[in-house]
């Protein structure tokens, strides 16, 4: 299960910078209508989305990171 999720969250970051690449090169009118930031006849290009779309593939790949360290070694009772 674990492994999923860190597999998950891998993927995830790669469409999250993708998706701030496609920001970046991509003028505001070629933008997909259902994408945030589309503005007909537009020729601007949206910095700060695609800002955001990185900041969000770090954070995926940084919990990836977390996610897939080894558990802490359980100490167990002086016996006495």
């Amino acid at each position: 299960m674990k492994k999923n999720v860190v597999y998950l969250l891998i993927v995830l970051g790669i469409i999250f910078l993708a998706l701030a690449i496609y920001y970046w090169v991509t003028p505001a009118k070629s933008l997909p209508h259902f994408f945030p930031g589309y503005l007909a006849g537009s020729a601007h290009k949206h910095l700060k989305h695609g800002l955001a779309a990185l900041v969000l593939a770090i954070g995926a790949w940084v919990l990836a990171w977390f996610w897939s360290g080894k558990k802490p070694a359980t100490s167990t009772p002086d016996k006495d």
